[in-house]
């Protein structure tokens, strides 16, 4: 297992453990609901950094798998997708997407629905794109997760990567486009082998290193192409 990256997900997940109440933050130039239990996007430096390199499509439709609370589902609808999907395996994460896509005018085109990965989606439902800002902490496999903020940033065995590249492509349109937010903390070897052996091959569409208190982190914004 990555040391450096397990440290940095056990100081971040302590902040997170620190927030024991309803409060707001602001990214984006936008203020937002927060929940405790939910993840933080302005505690990490990349949340900003998907949310602007992701080329929403404009009158499309979009998926965000693991919304948390809800920030880009709702940009992907301030910016001109006509349809998004926002989905959570934790309830307080899908309650705090709705109150966000409330809070901004867009709850009528961000439908949320809490369940694991593709689970709760009709089973017809397609995208012209899907997203993923991952849990890219590798934890042992069978490693049982204390709570969904833990599972928010641990994935045992890289099971939720297998899933998510296993399902996607049954979820896209003709020529939609599967993302997947990402850094060097995590095991990308691995997500090399998942990714073929489910018909994919990866490329990097944008990526930016910043320096957090374990040393440099390298975020990659990957894309996933039929290989």
């Amino acid at each position: 297992m990555n040391t450096r990256a397990q440290e940095a997900a056990g100081n971040l997940l302590a902040r997170h453990r620190e927030i024991t109440g309803p409060r707001t933050f602001r990214l984006l130039g936008l203020e937002w609901d927060l929940l405790p239990g939910v993840y933080a996007p302005h505690l990490a430096q990349s949340s900003a950094l998907y949310a602007e390199w992701i080329p929403y499509p404009l009158f499309g439709s979009f998926c965000e798998v693991g919304s948390g609370t809800g920030y880009i589902a709702v940009t992907a609808a301030l910016r001109g997708c006509a349809e998004v999907a926002a989905i959570d395996m934790s309830r307080a994460a899908a309650d705090n997407t709705r109150r966000n896509a409330e809070r901004h005018g867009v709850a009528d085109r961000v439908r949320v629905s809490c369940g694991d990965m593709f689970e709760p989606l009709g089973e017809d439902e397609r995208f012209d794109m899907i997203y993923w800002n991952s849990n890219f902490v590798e934890a042992p496999a069978g490693e049982a997760s204390a709570d969904d903020l833990d599972r928010a940033f641990f994935d045992p065995g890289y099971a939720a990567h297998e899933a998510y590249l296993a399902g996607a492509a049954a979820r896209l349109h003709p020529g939609g486009r599967l993302l997947l937010g990402f850094t060097d903390l995590g095991n990308a070897s691995l997500i090399d082998e998942i990714a073929t052996r489910h018909g994919w091959r990866q490329v990097t569409l944008r990526a930016a290193e910043c320096l957090a208190p374990q040393g440099r982190i390298n975020y990659r914004l990957i894309e996933f192409l039929r290989a």
